[in-house]
């Protein structure tokens, strides 16, 4: 590989904002300094640009089947998508789909390895518990999955007792593994959709009128209670609410060690969406709600008390009855119109990994809401050191990966799904004006988004066997 100098730069880092150059040797970064110079090197100017970290999204749902159809984005499709905006390190969970943990594993390794165009890797979703169960988990640490994924919600599918969430908690800690929370109360859910059913009403909005708010805060308490119990690290994915705002913050001061996640759409959209004609847009688990809890999710972000951004990607089509041409040939995935008169139906999730740095910089950063500090933090640094990347990936180091975003600060962009690369048919930030985008992307040192031209290909991502991760 060609050695390359990106010279002039500001470096912003979790930490730190200061000028300098990089000189990228065999995929790493090989020094940091003033005035590089290399004769045999690649000089890229990048004067008047601010370079990152490749961001870490620690929340994706590639290929997942649900609802009788699939999400839109396959490992290819949604890496791309993911390079576009600057992300360079996605991780994906594995369905708990057959008899042995280390089968589903292979089967999400068969899904993403030929397909895979950024680096990638997996949590593992635990939807199933039992003595054999038990005895499987630790093997999952030979495989470099060193995450596990429990749920309060989806009785009869999803969701784990209480008592197996407790056991799972406590094979996590003997084996420094981290445990991440679905949080919603699945009793109070089920018995809500069925009133609402019964009493006809069937329009999306109900989608979020059944999964109350407080549902969110007495599971992510209870959890926490028994992670306390277990001696175990918690993760709580996708914070939709400002009670499990308050929750969080409330373990957190109590020396729990668990730590909070949230995701744009919970920043910048409401229930009202859902009221829209086509509010099925906005249908995902759990649902968004009110101006109220945006703000506190912000303010969770701007203090501290939220640790990561992530996406919890699931694109769907809005109308997946029209054919689409991939690679050479038609295809349709049915998406949202499935729950058109019933909100139960509608599939669960969102496009969201190629958007989410290039709004958090506006929204975030450009708007005073949060530092670029933070912003490299949040959706990058952080998730590397939680989830046993770092400092290979989240950081501009001498000997880090050299997954490295050239930003150019200035640049305005009318945004949408015209310019998002996500395999869908909307894009929920429409019309949006961004200032600040992606200008070059590397990842290992390879160019793989040079401006609006795709340079990477499908197979060279590779698979992150991952080491212990940080409490944070």
């Amino acid at each position: 590989m060609v050695k390359k100098i990106i010279k002039s730069g500001t470096l912003i880092t979790a930490s730190e904002t200061f000028q300098a150059d990089i000189l990228v040797e065999n995929g790493k970064i090989a020094a940091i300094g003033q005035d590089l110079q290399t004769p045999d090197a690649e000089v890229i100017d990048a004067g008047g640009k601010l370079i990152m970290p490749g961001g870490v999204d620690p929340h994706t749902h590639f290929d997942l089947p649900m609802f009788g159809t699939v999400s839109s984005d396959d490992h290819y499709t949604g890496h791309k998508a993911a390079a576009f905006g600057g992300t360079t390190t996605v991780i994906d969970f594995v369905s708990q789909d057959f008899p042995s943990l280390k089968q589903c594993v292979d089967a999400w390794h068969a899904k993403a390895d030929d397909k895979a165009a950024i680096d990638f890797s997996f949590h593992m979703n635990m939807t199933r518990f039992d003595e054999q169960v038990a005895a499987e988990i630790p093997a999952l640490l030979d495989e470099g999955i060193t995450t596990l994924k429990v749920f309060t919600a989806y009785n009869g599918v999803l969701r784990l007792e209480d008592g197996d969430i407790f056991r799972v908690l406590r094979i996590a800690a003997e084996h420094g593994m981290l445990t991440m929370l679905h949080a919603e109360n699945g009793d109070v859910i089920e018995a809500l959709v069925a009133d609402a059913l019964a009493a006809g009403h069937t329009s999306t909005e109900w989608h979020a009128l059944t999964r109350p708010a407080w549902g969110a805060g007495d599971a992510i308490l209870r959890v926490a209670g028994m992670a306390q119990a277990a001696g175990a690290p918690l993760y709580v994915v996708h914070m939709n609410t400002a009670i499990g705002v308050d929750m969080l913050e409330y373990s957190r001061e109590r020396g729990i060690k668990i730590m909070g996640e949230t995701c744009p759409q919970y920043l910048f959209f409401t229930i009202d969406e859902m009221r829209r004609p086509d509010g099925a847009k906005w249908v995902c688990s759990p649902p968004m709600r009110t101006q109220a809890d945006n703000a506190r999710l912000w303010q969770a972000v701007a203090d501290g008390t939220m640790q990561t951004i992530g996406t919890d990607h699931c694109p769907f089509f809005y109308d997946g009855t029209k054919p689409i041409l991939y690679e050479g040939r038609e295809i349709a995935i049915p998406g949202k119109e499935l729950g058109v008169d019933d909100f139960t139906k509608t599939p669960n999730g969102l496009p969201a990994v190629g958007d989410r740095l290039p709004v958090l910089w506006t929204e975030g950063v450009v708007k005073g809401r949060m530092t670029a500090n933070q912003f490299v933090a949040l959706s990058s640094t952080n998730p590397a050191k939680i989830f046993g990347m770092y400092p290979r990936k989240g950081a501009l180091l001498p000997g880090s990966d050299a997954d490295i975003v050239i930003w150019d600060p200035d640049r305005k962009v009318k945004y949408g799904v015209a310019m998002a690369q996500h395999r869908t048919d909307y894009n929920l930030y429409e019309g949006w004006e961004l200032t600040g985008y992606p200008e070059k992307v590397f990842l290992r040192g390879r160019l793989i988004v040079d401006g609006e031209q795709w340079l990477g290909k499908r197979g060279m991502g590779r698979f992150l066997s991952r080491g212990d991760g940080m409490i944070l």
